[in-house]
């Protein structure tokens, strides 16, 4: 080989060496930076310079030109990102029922320091203190405390359910508006991507790294997928639909329930749309709704990963009362979300313990009336009860001999309001104290006309609320009295979060060991880098020294020429 052309192999020496030297420095640098991905120096042969063709050779005569700095690889394991992505989804989504469990029990346990299932006893035992003696002022004054304390804990329990049912409303919006960024950023990293590598000389790894990163986030939130094409651009689908195709981002809507303020995420493009008077879109949402969480949650189907839509089966789609428990309306949005399960199972205990005392006390005053007997009436000859709905008669009187006189009175149904009724259902948000019995709560009374004590109301009262006749819903046979139920409801939420602990558990152990596993992969090294340095540097001193040789030849040859 010619002795000027030797510097050409020298020269890509010292070039490739100091260029993996720089990769080597960036590694090193970036060792402790959150998404790093270690990256590799792939070294090839520049092309070769064809001295002459010889068919009758096994090859050609050629001369090479030295070493070619081909390219900068990222160290990845496609299996171990796939893994850890689904692994974090599922993780997040049973770390948001997780949580959403232990709120509930928190708030079912414990309020401002005292349990409410202090006030249900506290019912009860006026219940029994009034037995032994009816027409007592204290026992009577007792039982309109005791209850006026009962539904004041009903409504901050649920209350508190409801503010819960808020927060999470509020973390969806959030959830959304942070995919739609993210959406958006990789649509620009793409095309920031393309832009660098188009000519097909220099790898955007460090800006590959932040695309991964944001896949690593976005696979938390939502069951997503994703592929490279063949111009370095990545393709995003979320729950099946695309979210992120080449140069296009379909971002994610929010719906907004008018009566409720519950948001429900739609894809934009799939829903229709009309203007309405003041030039805005209002969406036909039907069909078009990103989750549907009518399906059955299964880590087999992988239909339990994303924090996104365990915060909407958690939240639910409305507040629920004690007629989502009935066994016609308990399909899956009832029995699936956290919350509104517990809070239909525990708004039916309000309202059996308010019907319950209730009934007995209008049953007394209907059997009165059939005597002729205006004992447990008040002046307009509506029954006393002791539980009222607010702001409205609780219940009607009915005139079966269409006489002028009322013969029964009964709470109204529900069809008695369709046809014009404005009352409502006991439950919780609509149940208060008899105003009268809070201002005189010897009203009660329970003296008969005859001047007799009432002995026998007292007595039925406390069967009944000792009758073991509560189930918690429709997928529970046990039967339970009021105090045992409300025992079943907090064991029911507790053994519920510690199933769903047990899980998050091992799913976190999961992810972790995926997590070390794939950081072995593409994680930094400083022993490996030092010794990669080491090795790089000696290449570039060889370099160096093979360039002086080639030189110092030269300057012999020239000079000796030259003399």
């Amino acid at each position: 080989m010619p002795l000027m052309g030797s510097l050409y192999i020298g020269n890509s020496g010292l070039q490739t060496s100091q260029n993996a030297l720089n990769t080597t420095a960036h590694n090193m640098t970036n060792a402790d930076t959150v998404g790093y991905v270690r990256q590799q120096v792939q070294q090839g042969t520049k092309v070769y310079n064809t001295i002459k063709v010889d068919y009758s050779s096994v090859s050609n005569q050629q001369i090479g030109l030295g070493v070619n700095y081909s390219k900068v690889k990222q160290i990845r394991d496609y299996f171990l990102d796939q893994t850890y992505r689904r692994e974090s989804g599922r993780s997040a989504f049973y770390e948001v029922s997780s949580g959403a469990l232990e709120e509930i029990e928190n708030l079912l346990d414990e309020l401002n320091g005292e349990s409410f299932q202090e006030s249900l006893e506290g019912v009860w035992t006026a219940i029994q203190e009034l037995s032994k003696d009816p027409s007592s002022a204290v026992t009577q004054g007792l039982l309109v405390q005791k209850a006026s304390q009962f539904i004041e804990r009903a409504k901050a329990v649920y209350t508190g359910m409801c503010d819960y049912q808020d927060n999470l409303n509020q973390q969806i919006k959030g959830k959304v508006t942070k995919i739609n960024e993210y959406a958006n950023r990789i649509k620009e990293l793409n095309d920031e991507i393309l832009k660098i590598e188009c000519a097909g000389f220099e790898r955007a790894n460090d800006l590959r790294d932040e695309r991964d990163r944001i896949l690593d986030e976005l696979s938390t939130m939502a069951k997503i997928s994703y592929s490279e094409d063949i111009n370095g651009q990545v393709n995003v689908q979320l729950e099946g639909v695309d979210l992120v195709k080449r140069e296009v981002v379909y971002e994610i809507g929010l719906k907004e329930d008018e009566n409720t303020g519950f948001y429900t995420p739609f894809w934009i493009q799939n829903a229709e749309y009309t203007i309405n008077e003041l030039g805005n879109k209002e969406y036909n949402i039907e069909g078009a709704e990103v989750f549907d969480l009518n399906t059955v949650i299964s880590s087999g189907l992988n239909t339990d990963i994303g924090s996104l839509k365990s915060m909407l089966l958690a939240r639910g789609d409305h507040r629920a009362d004690y007629t989502d428990i009935k066994e016609e309306n308990y399909d899956y949005s009832v029995s699936q979300s956290v919350i509104m399960n517990i809070q239909g199972e525990f708004d039916q205990l309000i309202h059996n313990v308010v019907k319950t005392i209730n009934d007995v006390l209008v049953n007394a005053a209907n059997t009165a009336i059939k005597e002729g007997s205006n004992y447990m009436q008040n002046e307009d000859g509506s029954p006393i009860v002791l539980f009222e709905k607010i702001g409205q008669d609780s219940y009607v009187g009915k005139d079966y001999d269409n006489d002028g006189k009322i013969d029964e009175w009964v709470e109204s149904t529900p069809d008695e309001r369709k046809n014009g009724y404005k009352g409502s259902l006991f439950s919780i948000n609509n149940i208060t104290i008899n105003k009268d019995l809070i201002q005189v709560p010897t009203k009660l009374g329970f003296i008969k006309e005859d001047g007799s004590v009432d002995y026998e109301t007292l007595e039925v009262m406390k069967a009944k609320f000792t009758e073991e006749s509560n189930t918690l819903n429709p997928n529970v046979k046990k039967k339970t009295n009021f105090v045992d139920y409300y025992g079943d409801l907090v064991a029911q939420v507790a053994n519920s979060g510690s199933v769903y602990k047990s899980i998050l558990s091992n799913q976190q152990a999961t992810v972790n060991a995926t997590f070390t596993a794939r950081e072995q992969v593409i994680g930094v090294s400083s022993d490996d880098e030092l010794t990669n340095m080491v090795k790089f540097q000696n290449a570039y001193n060889a370099s160096s020294r093979y360039i002086n040789v080639i030189s110092e030849m030269l300057a012999h040859i020239i000079n000796t020429l030259g003399t």
